[in-house]
């Protein structure tokens, strides 16, 4: 006997456990599918940034993902970059996403991604619309016209099928999901092999006690052509994790760790090792996010090495989009052309991200190592690694998804979706909104309702009521925030903002529209 949900989801990390929650907190009913019984306790995804954490304080969980950290409550989250080893005396500390801030309406937050899963399972545990299956396997995916299915198995030899009118993978690089319903993937192997130690070591963090605090620490090589060796702190004091490339042909099992440490250290550090492995370098991107009735998600759409942080944070704002398009096609008032922008917003953001924020950093660092070196040209190399100081935030001010050439957004003429932008506080359409205060002491994003919201300054009534009556004519859930245009308002450089459910802007204007129903229309797909 088959069970049926709106949304099956096969792969229970994070973003698919987190598509479950965005997902019921709109009344969307949800399988979750997920091998895992226990979680592992790698740590990865541990950079979160601000706009992830925006998320978690829309689903009411913020406080506890903050209480979740290892690390001690307001250490440092940033990178040092030191050039040979850590002892080098040839380094820099810039600052990094905190130059963004003011653009967003939470703080970043560094956790193991285990910790952040555990504050996940638990909620979604309290969540009437939300069924997990953890401990079984998904396998045969079919769809049709009237919805998915999916067999799912456990070990132990018990099997089920699960119906449902949607159905997403968000089960990682190796997607079975992906596989079966024949999306390929661009791919780029650097056939670099990589280790991953996780360790304790007091020595390390009293000897990098010469630096300010940060939480990573990068060591550039000449004879690595631009990988990075680099250490993570997981905990304070004595929490590491430790990545690098090795020489091809190695082999975990007779590969001297603990010497590939020391090197990039630059002293013999001693280290109690609690995982010791190899993964390999690569970046692979989705052609597409959708076949029909099937979605995929986070790794299962687009995977890289663990540079930047983008993986994680990637993975939860591809759910947050998808996730409120889903419930407004389910709840009826959305138009099916609405799921098809999912694919079309997402996909080149990520692309971009794998391409100019991930791939083009190896090769400016090789180039650098390759140009540059004290040993050759002492004044040539510190003059250039000087200039160098502030890369790391200007990656980050360069760094603003947006989606300007969306369909069911009104953005500019030529406008493309991008990972590349300038944060503004102007209101911008395709643009995440930045906060702004209200007169009441809040703030606008904090105001934003779960469907539409119309931000109205000093707006001509017959505007708002000409949203709300287009609105109400569609089924569109909208809410209205009224206040005036000044005390930092004026920032938006607009009087009227239709912010939809993600809190990215859609429209913006001084005037009434013509027909705000058409404008509605297009921002759901039923134009």
């Amino acid at each position: 006997m088959s069970k049926r949900y709106q949304v099956v989801i096969v792969g229970g990390g994070p973003v698919g456990v987190g598509l479950a929650l965005t997902l019921a907190r709109r009344g969307i009913t949800s399988a979750v599918v997920e091998p895992r019984k226990l979680l592992s306790r790698i740590p990865k995804g541990q950079n979160l940034t601000q706009r992830t954490l925006e998320h978690f304080d829309r689903w009411g969980l913020a406080e506890k993902l903050r209480a979740a950290r290892l690390m001690p409550k307001g250490y440092p989250i940033g990178e040092l970059t030191a050039w040979g080893n850590l002892m080098s005396k040839y380094w820099h500390a810039p600052a990094g996403r905190e130059l963004v801030r003011e653009f967003y309406s939470q703080d970043n937050e560094r956790l193991p991604q285990y910790q952040l899963e555990a504050v996940l399972r638990e909620e979604i545990a309290t969540l009437p619309a939300v069924t997990t299956y953890f401990g079984w396997n998904a396998g045969k995916v079919t769809q049709d016209a009237s919805g998915v299915r999916v067999e799912i198995s456990q070990d132990g030899g018990a099997t089920d099928v699960l119906e449902g009118d949607y159905l997403v993978g968000c089960d990682g690089a190796h997607s079975g999901v992906r596989e079966q319903v024949g999306i390929e993937r661009s791919k780029q192997d650097y056939e670099q092999t990589m280790l991953l130690a996780v360790f304790r070591s007091r020595d390390l963090d009293e000897k990098l006690k010469r630096f300010p605090e940060r939480s990573t620490y990068r060591v550039l090589r000449p004879e690595l052509d631009g990988y990075w060796q680099f250490f993570g702190r997981i905990d304070v004091p004595d929490g590491w994790f430790f990545h690098a490339p090795v020489p091809p042909g190695s082999k975990i099992e007779t590969f001297d760790s603990l010497a590939l440490i020391r090197q990039a250290a630059g002293f013999d550090v001693e280290c109690e090792f609690e995982n010791l492995s190899f993964w390999q370098m690569r970046v692979a991107v989705a052609t597409n996010y959708q076949v029909g009735r099937v979605f995929i998600a986070g790794d299962a759409a687009h995977s890289h090495p663990p540079y930047g942080g983008f993986g994680l944070n990637n993975g939860l704002e591809d759910i947050v989009n998808l996730g409120w398009k889903l419930s407004a096609v389910l709840q009826g008032w959305a138009g099916a052309s609405l799921l098809e922008s999912y694919s079309n917003e997402r996909r080149p953001v990520f692309w971009e991200t794998a391409d100019d924020f991930i791939t083009s950093r190896i090769k400016r660092d090789a180039a650098f190592l390759h140009r540059y070196n004290p040993e050759r040209d002492v004044a040539e190399f510190e003059a250039a690694w000087e200039g160098r100081a502030t890369d790391i935030g200007s990656r980050f001010q360069q760094y603003e998804p947006n989606y300007e050439g969306s369909p069911v957004v009104f953005g500019s003429p030529g406008g493309v979706n991008t990972a590349h932008g300038k944060h503004q506080v102007k209101a911008r359409p395709g643009h995440h909104l930045a906060p702004v205060a209200l007169s009441d002491g809040s703030n606008t994003f904090r105001a934003l309702g779960d469907g539409f919201t119309l931000l109205a300054f000093d707006a001509p009534a017959a505007a708002v009521t000409a949203f709300e009556k287009a609105a109400a004519e569609l089924r569109i859930p909208l809410k209205v925030v009224r206040d005036t245009r000044s005390h930092g308002r004026e920032a938006y450089e607009a009087g009227l903002l239709l912010v939809r459910p993600d809190q990215y802007v859609v429209w913006a204007g001084d005037e009434t529209p013509a027909d705000a129903g058409a404008v509605l229309k297009r921002t759901v797909g039923k134009a």
